[in-house]
């Protein structure tokens, strides 16, 4: 069974494979694949951002068939991933970006990530613009099938100017996939339009209000030692526009005296397209 995101936090380093391998860059355009349990993972360049003196970069991860790995938040059951930067060489900032996750449900509980490939870009910003940069990245990540396991890899790649097509055309795809910064209440089909503290069963909840097509999925990011998870969207009443809906979200984890404003990172997923909306809740209203 999957072990829960509270126990897999806690796993010694020595209870599974860690991969370390150095991946040297052969060429300005690519490291080679570095390959760990189940996966293999490297750098690809993108050449210079438009209309700046960023780099952009991409993360390419890929998994075996049936495995999957995680999203910036991993959900229940899910390992966080960690990105350490020391050694590179004019390296200002080195910004991650997440495409839109997929929600996995199993006996050991809910996980936000992805199956067998991710390419996750990177904004790199350089000390100075007219030099290269050249990036040493230890990625720690997890793996899983039905057991979540850590894994480590280092790479290491000089970032240019210039890019290949292909390795452009790819970062830029998955650029179109992440999530889209949103107000709450914006006049969008796809939209989170407010919330509401609610009591569900006798426990605590809150209810998000959107505007989505039926299949939409929500993800809710918390502070540490809070976690919330939405379940599916619910219709809306007949009273309410065509393609309105609502999800209960619950809270499963929280301070025991919660007490100022509960700032929370909402994502709400619908096909290939996503946004994402900050929005802020009393925990007073809360119920107890």
């Amino acid at each position: 069974m999957m072990i829960s995101r509270r126990a897999a936090l806690h796993l010694p380093l020595l209870a599974a494979p860690i991969l370390l391998v150095e991946a040297r860059a052969r060429a300005e355009e690519t490291t080679g694949w570095v390959s760990g349990l189940h996966s293999r993972v490297r750098l690809v360049a993108g050449g210079l951002q438009e209309g700046g003196p960023k780099r952009l970069a991409g993360i390419a991860l890929e998994l075996d068939a049936g495995f999957k790995t995680y999203w910036r938040s991993p959900g229940e059951s899910g390992l966080p991933s960690a990105f350490d930067w020391a050694g590179s060489e004019n390296l200002a900032a080195a910004e991650v970006l997440w495409p839109a996750p997929s929600r996995f449900e199993d006996q050991g509980g809910v996980a936000y990530g992805y199956k067998e490939r991710v390419l996750l870009p990177v904004r790199i910003a350089p000390n100075d613009a007219a030099q290269p940069v050249r990036v040493r990245l230890k990625l720690d990540y997890g793996v899983c099938r039905e057991i979540c396991i850590p894994a480590s890899a280092s790479l290491a790649l000089k970032l240019g100017r210039e890019a290949s097509a292909a390795h452009r055309a790819a970062i830029e795809k998955a650029l179109a996939k992440v999530p889209k910064a949103q107000p709450l209440g914006a006049a969008s089909d796809l939209a989170i339009l407010g919330l509401e503290p609610k009591a569900a069963a006798g426990k605590p909840s809150i209810e998000v209000l959107v505007r989505a097509p039926q299949d939409a999925t929500l993800f809710v990011e918390a502070p540490e030692s809070w976690y919330l998870a939405a379940g599916p969207m619910e219709h809306a009443p007949a009273d309410k526009a065509a393609g309105d809906g609502r999800f209960a979200v619950e809270i499963l984890e929280r301070p025991r005296d919660p007490a100022g404003v509960l700032d929370l990172r909402l994502t709400l997923v619908a096909g290939e397209r996503a946004v994402e909306t900050s929005a802020s809740l009393d925990t007073a209203r809360l119920p107890r």
